[in-house]
């Protein structure tokens, strides 16, 4: 295998370049979908890629791609979020770019069909993976004096999903999480977005397609989401999550503002 050349890389509708030569960026759930794709196309754009997966063969190949490592990584262990922060600053002298990409499917409702140990890996996996990964990195994110950190939210983050409840909240905590820490963060020159597609190429969907397809639902490439990503890091926009849907060019979601207090007397 080869590494991916740095000098060009597919963005959106133009030529990337290497927009992003010597930032460093770490990519977690990178063996394969969407990380897989993000991790190439970051590459491409001229940064130093740390791949973290738990499919080692996976996740060595896309390292093998892009030139980069690979680091075998549970994100739902705060130990070992730390320990892959600790282990790219090693390999590369700091961390600029966060991908947090790692998720899986819930697999189980709140009724009968309810299992805790699904529910906590979800959770585990979803959410623990980007606080702990969050939490992790910041440091080596302001020892650079600044940097990005995105995090893989979903449509289901922005929307009710009834077939799968649980997933959904994981997602909408995500989204809070993006629009909170943003304004949060941004004072330090720390940017944290997150990514918010609909039904994108990548293993989470695999139960899903022969739905999808009978229903004729588009599958998003992979590819359009890592493009949307680098759009993220190489912009100046923070606290944002960014919509992808099949036919729409991918853009910040516009949250309706909540209502303010009324007065006491029409209460």
């Amino acid at each position: 295998m080869t590494a991916v050349d740095s000098d060009t890389a597919a963005g959106p509708g133009q030529a990337v370049g290497a927009v992003l030569r010597g930032k460093v960026a770490i990519v977690t759930g990178g063996a394969s979908g969407l990380g897989r794709a993000t991790a190439l196309a970051l590459a491409k754009a001229g940064a130093r890629v740390v791949v973290a997966d738990l499919d080692a063969r996976g996740g060595r190949e896309v390292a093998d791609l892009v030139g980069g490592h690979f680091r075998a990584c549970d994100v739902s262990d705060p130990d070992a979020n730390r320990a892959l922060v600790d282990f790219t600053q090693e390999q590369y002298g700091g961390v600029d770019i966060a991908l947090l990409n790692a998720g899986v499917t819930t697999g189980c409702g709140l009724g009968k069909d309810f299992d805790l140990a699904r529910y906590r890996r979800a959770m585990g996996a979803n959410l623990d993976g980007v606080v702990f990964g969050t939490h992790a990195v910041l440091p080596a994110l302001r020892a650079r004096g600044g940097g990005a950190i995105v995090a893989t939210a979903s449509l289901a983050g922005l929307a009710a999903v009834p077939l799968d409840p649980l997933y959904a909240a994981n997602k909408h905590a995500v989204v809070g999480l993006a629009r909170s820490l943003g304004p949060a963060l941004a004072p330090e020159n720390v940017r944290f977005n997150a990514v918010c597609p609909g039904f994108a190429e990548s293993r989470i969907i695999d139960p899903l397609r022969d739905m999808l397809s009978g229903q004729g639902l588009p599958i998003i490439p992979a590819q359009v989401v890592a493009d949307t990503v680098l759009r993220i890091v190489t912009g100046d926009g923070t606290g944002e999550c960014w919509f992808i849907q099949p036919g729409r060019d991918p853009e910040p979601f516009r949250f309706r503002t909540v209502p303010g207090p009324g007065r006491l007397a029409d209460v």
